[in-house]
């Protein structure tokens, strides 16, 4: 077994229930709550998400919101004015490119604004059912640390984690990836004396070198 295959068989058992954090109910929900959750905790955006798509819950309702309301309405999250202008040229190209339809492959997502590699991927896979690996920030941490990635960008992780485990786990293991960067393998002084990792882990190996 792998040294990625075995940090997905311990996470699985530490966090059976890890799944998207994020409230959506339709895919264009869910791009929009992704693009707004770039610098964002996923709890923020549902707060922000929850009134708005009571409101406006698709496309052709998005449509009729002026880039100067959709700021309004986001504007407890970081980054507002820049999401802002993204979410509205993405909604009118979704509509005059994508018949209204978010496409369902990564070169598509990727010509809408604001929608990087990250974005794409967890729709396709969130939404589609499509096989990708998001990178946010806990993954990009995590892998570095424990030891199953060293690329320089969340692209280069993302490359590299596609190439040490079958698809079919690609998408579970991004989820409890973050989920142990959310609970246990935390930015500042990760909480190693608990974690199922610390076997295999290349930061704790590290760390007690020192003592």
């Amino acid at each position: 077994m792998t040294k990625a295959e075995k940090v997905y068989e311990l996470l699985k058992v530490d966090y059976p229930d890890a799944k998207c954090g994020l409230d959506y109910g339709t895919p264009f929900q869910l791009l929009v709550s992704t693009m707004l959750s770039a610098q964002a905790t996923d709890k923020s955006v549902n707060v922000v998400t929850k009134g708005i798509y009571s409101e406006y819950p698709d496309l052709e309702s998005f449509l009729t919101l002026t880039q100067e309301e959709i700021e309004q309405k986001i504007k407890k999250i970081g980054l507002y004015k820049n999401k802002s202008k993204n979410i509205y040229h993405m909604c009118h190209e979704l509509k005059e490119r994508y018949n209204g339809e978010v496409p369902r492959r990564m070169e598509d997502l990727l010509s809408l604004p604001g929608v990087g590699r990250k974005t794409a991927s967890v729709v396709l896979s969130e939404a589609f059912g499509i096989p990708a690996f998001p990178v946010d920030t806990h993954v990009f941490r995590l892998t570095r640390r424990i030891g199953l990635a060293s690329g320089s960008t969340a692209d280069k992780v993302s490359d590299e984690m596609m190439k040490k485990l079958p698809k079919y786990k690609w998408h579970l293991m991004h989820h409890l990836l973050i989920t142990h960067g959310r609970e246990t393998c935390i930015a500042q002084n990760p909480r190693c004396e608990v974690c199922s990792l610390k076997g295999i882990c290349n930061y704790y190996k590290e760390i007690n070198k020192k003592k």
